[in-house]
C-alpha cells in the first residue's frame, strides 16, 4: 500500500514538472515571435545569479494610447493589454492599449502586462508597464554585455510572452559573450 502511494506521489511530481516544461515549450513553439528593442542594465541577484535587466521601449506608454484614454492616475498592479504592431525597422511598437481586454487587429500581437506606476506630471502623461520579460538570467560573469541588445519574444494567444532569444548586436547572447571574453 505504501509503495503504491509513493509511486503515485512520484508520478504526480513528475507530471507537474513535465507539464510545466511542456507549457513553456508550447508557448515558444506556437507563440508569434516579435522583435523588441531594449536598453540594458547590469544588476545581480544573490540567490539567482547574474541577469540582464531589460528595459523595453514598449514599457512606457502614453495615456493617449489607451482606449479609452486615461484621465487620471492608474493604480500599480492594474492589468493592461497592449497591441503591438511591426514598425519599419522590424521592431514591434505600441499601437494601442487598454485596461480592458480587446482583440488584436490585423498584423497586431496582443501582449498582457501590469502597470508598475503612472506619471501624471510627465509631459505627456504615461504609465510604466511590466510584461514579465524584464529579466534574462545568464551564466555567471556574463551579465555585462557591450552592444545593442534586442529580444525575440514568443507571444502566445494568452498574451503572456516569454523570451525566446536575446541578441547582442544581432548575435545570440551566449555566442556574443564568448567573443567578448578576454
Amino acid at each position: 500500500m505504501k509503495s503504491k502511494l509513493l509511486l503515485a506521489v512520484l508520478a504526480l511530481q513528475c507530471a507537474v514538472i513535465l507539464g510545466t516544461v511542456g507549457v513553456q515549450e508550447l508557448k515558444l513553439d506556437q507563440g508569434r515571435v516579435v522583435l523588441l528593442e531594449t536598453q540594458p542594465v547590469d544588476p545581480r541577484d544573490l540567490l539567482r545569479g547574474d541577469y540582464v535587466a531589460l528595459n523595453y521601449t514598449i514599457s512606457t506608454i502614453q495615456w493617449g494610447r489607451f482606449t479609452p484614454p486615461l484621465s487620471g492616475e492608474v493604480e500599480a498592479g492594474t492589468g493592461v493589454f497592449v497591441a503591438l504592431a511591426p514598425a519599419k525597422n522590424h521592431f514591434y511598437v505600441v499601437a494601442r492599449a487598454s485596461t480592458a481586454s480587446f482583440s488584436a487587429g490585423p498584423g497586431e500581437v496582443l501582449l498582457s502586462g501590469k502597470i508598475r506606476y503612472s506619471w501624471s506630471k510627465s509631459t505627456p502623461p504615461s504609465v510604466r508597464v511590466d510584461y514579465g520579460l524584464e529579466r534574462f538570467y545568464v551564466r555567471e560573469g556574463t551579465g555585462n554585455p557591450t552592444g545593442k541588445l534586442t529580444v525575440r519574444a514568443a507571444v502566445p494567444a494568452s498574451g503572456r510572452a516569454i523570451i525566446k532569444e536575446v541578441l547582442v548586436n544581432g548575435i545570440p547572447y551566449a555566442e556574443a559573450m564568448k567573443k567578448q571574453e578576454p
